[in-house]
């Protein structure tokens, strides 16, 4: 699915200007070390010196993730998100510093599941706190959002690669073989989805394809 840049008129040039002061302060204060999940602790943050400046915007964008529809948990990955907007801030912050934006794909891994009722969920925390730590630790990892269990039990987890080399590297820890051995005991459905995320040249458009590792 492809999403271009969008928006008309006075009310788009209002949003625009108020996006690019957004980015700006942003930037005059980013930190060198960037909250990616919802985890917080030194071993879970982003060095952003470990990255490179494209990675660098598509991190700092991505911090604005959230749902745009409350059945996340089934509805298609790219509806459920505005991906728009984070289009528009990736292109505002090459923007702020001068860089053109050339061509660049990212890889996302979307885990849905059904958790059991009978699921320790504080196990099941600590298993994904560890394999997101022992993931930033392996590199290349540039956000990580889960919601929460609806009525039902269904949930949707995401993590946004840098490249599909560094998602391969992040799934053979101790920790993430660990959780996976988990899953049978925790989970009453479970599907791996891999996705390709494409930002065009000057990040004008970005393009969502699901992807079968090939």
């Amino acid at each position: 699915m492809a999403m271009p840049c969008e928006g008309h008129g006075a009310n788009s040039i209002q949003a625009s200007r108020a996006l690019a002061d957004d980015v700006e302060r942003s930037m005059k204060k980013a930190p060198a070390y960037l909250v990616v999940s919802p985890y917080t602790s030194r071993s879970h943050l982003l060095d952003l010196t470990s990255v490179s400046k494209p990675n660098q915007f598509m991190a700092l964008a991505l911090t604005a993730m959230e749902p745009i529809r409350d059945d996340y948990a089934t509805s298609p990955y790219a509806d459920s998100f505005d991906w728009a907007a984070i289009l528009a801030r990736v292109r505002s912050l090459a923007d702020s510093e001068s860089y053109y934006w050339h061509e660049q794909t990212f890889y996302a891994v979307i885990f849905r599941s059904q958790v059991l009722p009978t699921t320790d969920r504080s196990h099941l925390g600590a298993l994904d706190e560890r394999s997101h730590a022992e993931a930033m630790e392996s590199g290349g990892l540039l956000k990580y959002w889960f919601g929460k269990p609806n009525s039902d039990g269904r949930n949707l987890a995401t993590c946004i690669w840098r490249e599909s080399q560094d998602a391969k590297r992040g799934s053979t820890g101790g920790w993430h073989k660990r959780a996976m051995k988990a899953t049978i005991g925790l989970y009453s459905e479970w599907k791996f989805e891999r996705w390709k995320l494409t930002v065009g040249a000057g990040a004008k458009h970005l393009d969502l394809v699901e992807w079968d590792g090939e």
